[in-house]
């Protein structure tokens, strides 16, 4: 996923078609499984994929939310041309950026939007939940996902003087963290920072899960499956939150 906007340094970065934009097919269809279930029982709801990147979340949203409008958006050009050659017919995908002008929706016209691995890279994360919160109706929902700062690894890794996967240092290259991807991370939230950072933000937060991510080693995954079963130390944190 990419943010909005970057300063012009981190802009260049994003627009390089080889830095990934993807944001994991795990966390992805259980965060649109969790949306589903909040949407049962209502019909044609709009729902936005803020930060759709190549499309790939966007693309499995409109398999499991049928009946609902779909619209993905992002202000990179290449992560929009990519999306709208991966995203069925019946999905949108528009350009806007969460901050400047702000997205090109009147306000509170989403019942719901999805918000997957965006956060961790913007400049201004506050300005960008005033916006989402903006766009949303009253009750409406966030489905909001990010790296956790403390995923069961990184309390290790921390204790042995090693930089915690998902953050950086650079943009050119990894240093002092297992791994080999730049992917422009500007910023980690724990489960109890995320909470509070979105209810300072205007909303309630309904439920945090955890969700695995695919770059764990092929031997640890089930570790990381397991850890699944406690957010607070999974390697990804799944929230849901509702505008107050």
């Amino acid at each position: 996923m990419t943010p909005t906007v970057p300063p012009r340094g981190l802009r260049d970065f994003y627009e390089d078609p080889a830095v990934p934009v993807a944001s994991g097919a795990p966390r992805t269809l259980r965060q649109t499984r969790a949306l589903a279930a909040a949407l049962a029982g209502t019909h044609d709801a709009t729902v936005l994929d803020v930060g759709c990147g190549d499309g790939s979340a966007a693309a499995l949203a409109a398999r499991l939310l049928p009946g609902h409008r779909l619209i993905g958006v992002d202000w990179s050009q290449d992560a929009l041309r990519r999306a709208t050659r991966r995203v069925p017919g019946t999905v949108r995908v528009v350009r806007g950026e969460l901050t400047g002008g702000g997205l090109p929706f009147a306000s509170g016209v989403a019942d719901a939007v999805l918000f997957s691995e965006v956060l961790e890279h913007l400049v201004d994360p506050d300005a960008a939940l005033d916006e989402l919160r903006r766009i949303l109706r009253p009750g409406g929902h966030l489905m909001l996902s990010t790296p956790n700062l403390a995923a069961w690894y990184n309390r290790a890794l921390l204790l042995a003087g090693v930089q915690p996967v998902f953050s950086e240092v650079s943009l050119r290259a990894v240093h002092g963290r297992p791994g080999t991807e730049v992917v422009g991370h500007l910023r980690l939230y724990t489960r109890r920072a995320l909470c509070g950072f979105a209810t300072a933000a205007g909303f309630e937060v309904v439920r945090v899960t955890g969700a695995p991510f695919h770059g764990v080693p092929r031997a640890l995954r089930p570790l990381d499956r397991l850890a699944c079963a406690a957010p607070s130390l999974a390697s990804i944190l799944l929230l849901h939150a509702r505008r107050t």
